[in-house]
């Protein structure tokens, strides 16, 4: 224990709470983003956690509050934590006050749904592929659906890049340009490379749903944070509890 009895040092607490770095932690502290009780927090000062402790006005819930985020990414927003050369980033673009790290990519040119999440177990669990975890996706090509081509999609393409042949999966014509595709992989860019295989080009790809979270009610770039009972739905589905 830390000198100081049931208490930490402010920077700790924050970093245990998943904010940020304790360095990171003392950068908040100094520039006065962070309060304790409503007043603005000191450098080297110490908490015991029962305190109303917030960063940037969000308030934490405390070292162990599990959060998962469903996040409407853009297109133009990269997948990534640190990149010097990405104009937008997730991270920089949701500013969310804890540290969250995200389930499956969305490449730069595709937008949909994006979950998020302090629990790097879950994380873990939801990413892994031989769970099989349902993912759907809205897709328009530029050239025409056929039978054939949907049909081939359906029933698994054999990748060069990559030496592997996709997964079975459900497939629906919804247009004469659109899809619905179900998911139980996550391949790397693996819709554009199916299509590209059988000579079609992908013109707009948006993640509607993954697992039971959906799109539903967010706007692009906003996000919300799942209540209680939607993340213990997640753990059940991904073998948690």
């Amino acid at each position: 224990m830390e000198k100081g009895e049931g208490t930490v040092r402010l920077n700790k607490y924050l970093a245990e709470c998943g904010v940020c770095s304790r360095r990171d932690g003392d950068k908040l502290i100094a520039s006065g983003k962070v309060t304790v009780d409503g007043r603005v927090a000191v450098m080297g000062e110490r908490v015991t956690g029962a305190e109303t402790i917030a960063v940037q006005g969000k308030i934490l819930q405390g070292r162990n509050q599990k959060i998962v985020l469903a996040y409407y990414k853009p297109v133009g927003v990269t997948c990534t934590e640190r990149d010097r050369h990405a104009e937008k980033t997730v991270t920089s673009e949701i500013g969310y006050p804890v540290r969250v790290t995200y389930a499956g990519r969305l490449d730069k040119d595709s937008e949909g749904l994006l979950l998020l999440s302090n629990d790097g177990e879950l994380i873990r669990r939801m990413m892994k592929a031989s769970e099989k975890h349902e993912k759907e996706y809205h897709v328009r090509t530029r050239q025409p659906l056929t039978e054939d081509f949907l049909q081939k999609i359906a029933s698994g393409v054999y990748l060069k890049e990559l030496d592997v042949t996709t997964r079975p999966c459900t497939v629906e014509q919804t247009g004469k340009y659109t899809f619905r595709i179900i998911l139980t992989q996550g391949l790397n860019r693996q819709i554009r490379r199916m299509c590209g295989e059988l000579g079609f080009e992908v013109a707009a790809l948006k993640r509607v749903r993954v697992l039971s979270v959906t799109l539903e009610g967010l706007a692009p770039g906003a996000y919300r944070e799942l209540d209680r009972e939607e993340i213990q739905n997640l753990y059940q589905m991904t073998g948690m509890v």
